[in-house]
């Protein structure tokens, strides 16, 4: 099956880790070249990769760690250290949940390099069967908006559907400042042959009205226990629309994370220049203030179906 290169955007090669930069997109594909811990957490705070990307490069960062101390007798201080420094990288984002993974092959004693490829395997799995399972519950016809980017979910769902002879097509969001929609979502769905249309994040109450789309999927990037979600900010606003005009609200899910309602979720206040300029073009007028709240709290009653990603630790 063809997956676009978001689906699974990094790489490691012997000592060194290869990340698709998701900000030169579609303009330029260029890997980041990450030969220590330092430079790919960097790349995760600096948006360089996210979503699925981010937790694919945190389990590298640990296997990287991992194999430049194998002459260590205790490298479990290290990896320890490692794991406070990955869980204060982007505070919406459930990393715990994936260094205490790591940490607790470490403490049982399993193989660590065999545990998380073995995890990344099958990561990669689900994601696809992720992606089926979504489709099938499309009809041919179906015109599908969007908001952010999936890390590759949309054209998997967009084949798969084509595998079940069923016609559809896409409305994507610009989804500001960062622009995930318009620079990902539109490139790779183009990139595979799928109708898609670009919208700004202010015309999905009009395009809903006049009933352009009929579905709406979107990502996940935290859920709690009582299925709230987090999601790139502006989902939220978008759900309250779907229930508004009787259109169903589906979410692509990982798995739950340890709080207990959206409330207990921590939103990640991105730095006001992301919002003020974009590539080095100033877009507001010098001394004006910007607030960026990266994420926003979509809450359950709000959601249709959510489609999880069944993968345990």
């Amino acid at each position: 099956m063809k997956l676009s290169p978001l689906f699974w955007p990094i790489e490691l090669k012997g000592k060194t880790i290869y990340i698709l930069d998701e900000t030169l997109l579609p303009h330029k594909v260029k890997y980041i070249k990450a030969k220590d811990y330092k430079q790919a957490v960097r790349a995760i705070k600096d948006m360089k990769t996210r979503a699925v990307g981010q937790v694919i490069l945190v389990f590298y960062i640990f296997l990287l760690v991992i194999r430049k101390n194998k002459n260590k007798k205790d490298i479990k201080p290290i990896l320890f250290k490692l794991a406070e420094i990955i869980n204060a990288a982007r505070p919406t984002l459930s990393f715990k949940y994936l260094t205490d993974m790591v940490l607790g092959w470490m403490v049982s004693g399993a193989p660590l390099e065999e545990s998380i490829l073995g995890f990344l395997e099958t990561l990669k799995n689900k994601r696809i069967q992720q992606a089926r399972a979504m489709s099938e519950l499309l009809a041919d016809g179906d015109s599908i908006l969007t908001h952010c980017n999936i890390s590759g979910q949309m054209p998997a769902i967009g084949e798969f559907a084509r595998q079940q002879k069923k016609h559809i097509s896409f409305f994507a969001t610009e989804t500001r400042p960062y622009l995930q929609g318009s620079r990902l979502t539109a490139w790779e769905l183009q990139k595979q042959g799928f109708d898609v249309t670009l919208i700004s994040d202010n015309m999905v109450a009009q395009i809903m009205h006049e009933k352009k789309i009929n579905k709406v999927i979107v990502g996940a990037d935290h859920l709690a226990q009582n299925g709230d979600i987090a999601n790139k900010v502006g989902t939220y606003q978008i759900a309250i629309l779907a229930k508004h005009f009787g259109i169903p609200f589906y979410v692509l899910c990982p798995p739950a994370s340890r709080a207990k309602t959206g409330k207990d979720i921590t939103i990640e206040i991105r730095p006001q220049v992301e919002l003020l300029e974009y590539q080095g073009i100033k877009l507001a007028p010098k001394g004006v203030k910007g607030y960026y709240p990266a994420f926003d709290v979509t809450p359950n009653n709000l959601i249709t179906e959510h489609i999880y990603l069944d993968i345990e630790r």
